[in-house]
This record gives C-alpha cells, sequence and structure tokens, in this order.
C-alpha cells in the first residue's frame, strides 16, 4: 500500500428534527477533515457525488475549497456520475481544478450507481436508450476524455463574427484550459472484470467501486483482486506508455481507546455479504474491519485487494463530525497504515505500482 485516503458519503440532514448535520455543515466538516488529513499526512480526500439525494451533488465548489486550502493531499471524487454531465463543461472544471490544486487530483468518474430519482439525467436534459444509461455515459465519457487530451470541437468563427479575434478562421478550437496530462489523473469507476478491463483499455487509472456485480468469489478481496490482475493484464497489452494507480474502498476502524471500542466495536463482528442491488442485480459487499491495531493488521494484510491496490480509501462516517473522523485517520496512520507499507504524505501525489 503506497497510498491511503479517505472517501466520505456526506450524507446530511434536511431539516432540524433529524439528526446529524445539514448541509452547510457537512460543507464544513469536509474542508476541515481534509484540513486534518493533509496535516496527518493522509494522501487523498474523496468525496461521494449523488444526485436527488441529500448527498454532494456539485463536487468542484468542495474541491476548490478543498485544493486551496490544503498543502499535499490529492482531492478527488468516489464517482462523478456521467450520465448527469455535460462532457465538454466537465472538461473545462476538471482541468481548472486540475490547476488549482496543481495536479492534486485523483477524480474517479463512472457510468453511476442506483439511485432514488426514475432516470434522473433526463431531467438533466439527456436521453439514454438503455435502461440503465449506461449507453449515455460511455458517449459522454469517450468525448470528455478526448476533451481532456486536447482535441477540437469547434472551428473558429469568420473575422466579422468572432470577439476577440484572437484565431484564423476555420481554427480547430478545443476546450480551455488545458491541463497536461491531466488522463494521468482521472480513475474509472468500476463494478466488475469486464469493465475493469475496459478501463485499462482507455488509458486511465481504476477506482474498484465499494461493491461488485461479480458474486463468483468467496470475499471482496478476492473478486477485486481478480479484477485488479484482469485490469493490469489488459493495461500491459495496451501497451501505454505510463504507470497506472489502482484504489479501491474500506470501512476500517482501528480501536485505540475506549471510546473507539465503545463506538466503532460491533462492527468487528460483520462480514461480505451478498445482495441485490436495483439495476444491478446480484452483488458482493465488503465487510467493515474493527479491531485492535496488530489484530487489524493482520486481517488487512489476509485482504488481496488491499495487497494488489496502491491505494487504499477508507470510507468514513462523516456525519458523526470532524474530531471523530481525524482520529479515525490518525489511528490509521500512526498504528496500522506503517505495518502496511504505507510512509506519510510530505511531497504530494504518488505513482503507481509498475507493471509485471
Amino acid at each position: 500500500m503506497k497510498a491511503f485516503g479517505f472517501l466520505s458519503f456526506g450524507h446530511y440532514s434536511l431539516s432540524p428534527a433529524q439528526p446529524g448535520p445539514d448541509a452547510t455543515e457537512m460543507a464544513r466538516i469536509h474542508i476541515e477533515l481534509a484540513q486534518a488529513a493533509d496535516e496527518i499526512g493522509v494522501n487523498t480526500a474523496s468525496f461521494r457525488v449523488h444526485h436527488f439525494v441529500p448527498q454532494a451533488s456539485a463536487p468542484m465548489p468542495l474541491l476548490g475549497a478543498v485544493a486551496g486550502s490544503t498543502k499535499r493531499i490529492e482531492v478527488g471524487t468516489g464517482v462523478i456520475d456521467m450520465r448527469y454531465e455535460n462532457p465538454l463543461y466537465l472538461a473545462e472544471e476538471v482541468a481548472a481544478l486540475d490547476q488549482i490544486a496543481q495536479g492534486r487530483i485523483a477524480l474517479g468518474l463512472s457510468r453511476g450507481a442506483p439511485e432514488a430519482a426514475d432516470k434522473g439525467w433526463e431531467a438533466f436534459g439527456y436521453q439514454a436508450e438503455r435502461e440503465d444509461g449506461s449507453d449515455l455515459a460511455r458517449t459522454k465519457w469517450e468525448l470528455f476524455l478526448d476533451a481532456i487530451d486536447g482535441s477540437a470541437f469547434a472551428k473558429a468563427a469568420p473575422l466579422g463574427k468572432q470577439y476577440p479575434n484572437m484565431f484564423q478562421p476555420g481554427t480547430p478550437l478545443p476546450i480551455f484550459p488545458h491541463s497536461p496530462g491531466l488522463r494521468e489523473r482521472i480513475y474509472w469507476g468500476s463494478g466488475t472484470h469486464s469493465s475493469a478491463e475496459q478501463t485499462a483499455r482507455d488509458g486511465v487509472n481504476l477506482m474498484s467501486s465499494t461493491l461488485v456485480s461479480e458474486v463468483d468469489g468467496p470475499s471482496l478481496g478476492e473478486i477485486q483482486a481478480e479484477q485488479i490482475a484482469r485490469y493490469r493484464a489488459a493495461w500491459k497489452a495496451a501497451g501505454h506508455g505510463w504507470t497506472p494507480r489502482v484504489s479501491i474502498s474500506r470501512s476500517i476502524f482501528p480501536l485505540v481507546s475506549a471510546q473507539d471500542h465503545e463506538l466503532f466495536g460491533l462492527e468487528s463482528g460483520s462480514s461480505d455479504q451478498v445482495g441485490h442491488l436495483p439495476g444491478v442485480g446480484a452483488s458482493t459487499f465488503g465487510r467493515s474491519y474493527a479491531a485492535e491495531p496488530d489484530q487489524l493488521i493482520e486481517q488487512l494484510k489476509a485482504d488481496p485487494a488491499i495487497a494488489a491496490a496502491d491505494t487504499l480509501l477508507l470510507t468514513l462516517p462523516t456525519g458523526m463530525g470532524v474530531d471523530i473522523n481525524a482520529r479515525i485517520l490518525e489511528n490509521f496512520a500512526t498504528h496500522v497504515a506503517p505495518a502496511l507499507g504505507w510512509q506519510p504524505n510530505t511531497e504530494g501525489p504518488v505513482t503507481g505500482y509498475p507493471i509485471d
């Protein structure tokens, strides 16, 4: 494990009658938690994105605020639902964010997870042929990649119509700004072996989902390890000229103090589960890890996906506030992560594992 970070689902309360922070308070928690993580030496601050539910939906303002108030930590998403996006406008936003963050982004995009809205992307003005919108997401994804790579999508107008007069008429125009090397900081969120292989062919990093659609393995870790192996083999076959990164997510709670035992001790008895998600079908959900550090280290070393990935994202209960979540990160950084090969982040983003 070369890097670790956190992934916040960011649920907030819709009314004072409900427990938990409201949207304004959750935004503050996210920024302050990222700042605390940056001081600890954590590598990545990542945020879940969903529409039509009380979670983060427009991540760029939050990511810009985090990037502008931290020094070394990467800012990212897990994941942006491409069905809802204008791919060229998103390419402009992401390039601008990459420049603000000085290359400190680890941005996850994907087809999107099951959602509360019925074809919610239609309300945003987009139509899909497939029931799950996967065709729409794929088309937009390909346009997005072309855009960040600098492809042209328009032509300069005649001089009599062009303002300001910056280009010769007919000049092919890409989107601006252009941030060189941006593709190397983009991830595709994959929940299947086949989509992981396609991710390699697309030439972007892999973000293995918090659940996977395969149910043919004894554990989430073993299924994801197979997914990662297929991704790396497909990457090697594609012959890309750089080394990618692979991230996975886990719920992990080091039990260091009496309060840790009180808050998270019951999680120690959890196990992987197979369930059914609408629009996805049978899926494997990962267990939570909760134990004292020595035991936790052995449990995590036995997880083959953690061994295969280079980045581990801890899914945090951010609704519990900054202090509790910063302590989870501090406990993991102090008592667990070094035994898995991690060192505090003192310089900025890491690179991937070499492809054998």
